[in-house]
Parts: C-alpha cells; structure tokens; sequence
C-alpha cells in the first residue's frame, strides 16, 4: 500500500559558517574533482606524465570549467537572466551545464599541451575515465538542488526501481513526482567508467587519443537518450535540446576523428605512449 505522506525536501546547504552557506552541490563538485585529479595523477605517472602537470591544469582549468559551465547555461537562460543580472554569478543554486564545463576544460588543455610540450591526445587519454567518474559523481549535486529531472510520473513507478526512500522523497518536485534522469545519467557514467577502466590497459587496443574518443561516444550517446527525459533542458526555440545537438555532433565527430587517424597516420598505442611527444 502507498503512503501519501509527502516528506520535505533535503537541504541543499551542507554547512553554514556565519554569513556564508556552504552547499551540498559545492561540496559533491569538490569531491568529484579532487577524485579525478587523485586518479589521473596516478595513471599519468604510468604514461610518464609529471604530477605537476597536473596540479598546474587543474589550477587553471577549474575556474575556467566553471566560468565556462556558467556562461553556457547562462546563455540559453538569457530571457530569464536578462531580467535577474543579479543572479548570474550564482553557481551556488545550480545551473551550471556538464557541456560547458567541458568546453572550458578542453580550451585549457589544448593551450596548456602546446605551452608545455605534451601530447594533448595523451593528456586527454589519462583524464577521460576520470573526467566520466566525476560526471557520475557530480549528478548527486543535481540530486540535493532537485534539478537535471525528469518528467512527471508516479511514485508507485519510482517504487518500483527499487529505489530508497531518499530518492523517491526527492523526487517529488513541484507537487509531482518526477523520473529520476540524474540517476539515469550517474550509472551510466559509472558503468562508462568501469568499462573504460577494464579494457584500456589491454594491448593493441588503443592507440592513442582513443580512449578519449571512447568516452565522448559513450557519454554522448547516454546523454542523447537521456536528455529526452528532461524536462528542465535547455533549449533552441521550443522543440531542440541543446545537449541533444551537441551529443550527435560529439558522438558522430568522434568516429569521424578516430576513423580518419587510424588511415592517416600511424600513431602509437596507448601503452607505448610513456613520454610523451607531440
């Protein structure tokens, strides 16, 4: 038997120090990056990367990713933004696009590879599981600020995915229980993850740079899918979601790219990549 008892809303703030209010969103992004960078450190030590190439990225990629991630969600709010300018900087409540970010992030590896002398093709073989874990991760701050939903449903059907409470509770957004695409996308990126992990040491299998075209395919063909279930997309007029284009143009590209390197050029596999040239 359902119960009809409406449970509130977790709270989106995880700490508050006087005046300042640290959210849970803020928090789970910080985890999922510091994640990220713990592991590519690792793996690029086994390519031949220095550690500190690393640090110094993160350094200037994270707040780039971020001011990136913010414009981009910015811009296809703007007849809602042009008429709150005040909260435009707001990252804090969430409206941050995963695109965006990763729009900055690449800008500043392909800067960074060239300022430093390393192959960007390797680089972004190191990061790409790394960057999907956190992406799984990340979608958990999407949970707490009850965003990245879906459309309306029922709780006997969010019942029966063998969901807990907590998430069921959450769900119920608006006065209406809502299908939860952010969980959606999380396992798919985790089961992304585990895919990529398990397969990339393998020998001949990858050369380089596949690793990274490996993860945009399998992201972009998830987030396809899944952004239709959205209803809080962002949008080109009333009928294309923006993250739909771009996930076929990243998905399509992608093959294009690994199918043009593998016939014009002969590149090294992956697990030969141990210093890295350009």
């Amino acid at each position: 038997m359902l119960s009809n008892t409406v449970v509130a809303a977790l709270n989106p703030i995880a700490l508050r120090l006087g005046p300042i209010e640290i959210h849970w969103y803020g928090v789970i992004i910080a985890c999922a990056v510091l994640v990220a960078l713990t592991l590519s450190v690792r793996e690029g030590q086994r390519r031949g990367i220095d550690p500190d190439h690393f640090y110094d990225y993160i350094l200037w990629a994270l707040p780039i990713a971020i001011i990136s991630a913010r414009a981009y969600y910015v811009i296809f709010e703007w007849p809602y933004y042009s008429q709150h300018t005040g909260e435009i900087i707001a990252v804090w409540d969430g409206g941050i696009a995963i695109y965006g970010s990763l729009i900055g992030a690449f800008a500043v590896m392909y800067f960074f590879c060239r300022y430093n002398h390393i192959s960007m093709w390797t680089m972004l073989d190191v990061v790409a599981p790394t960057v999907i874990l956190a992406q799984a991760m990340g979608r958990w701050g999407n949970f707490m600020n009850q965003e990245a939903f879906g459309k309306i449903t029922s709780k006997a059907f969010l019942m029966s995915l063998h969901l807990p409470n907590l998430i069921i509770n959450q769900m119920y957004i608006g006065g209406h229980y809502r299908i939860p695409t952010f969980l959606y996308e999380s396992c798919w990126d985790l089961l992304g993850f585990i895919v990529i992990m398990l397969i990339r040491h393998r020998k001949h299998l990858f050369k380089r740079g596949e690793i990274f075209l490996t993860y945009l395919i399998w992201y972009s063909a998830g987030r396809f899918f899944i952004e239709g279930m959205r209803t809080d997309s962002l949008m080109i007029g009333n009928t294309l979601r923006v993250s739909q284009l771009l996930s076929v143009v990243l998905f399509v590209g992608a093959i294009i790219i690994w199918g043009v390197r593998r016939k014009t050029r002969s590149h090294p596999w992956y697990l030969d990549s141990a210093k890295i040239n350009r």
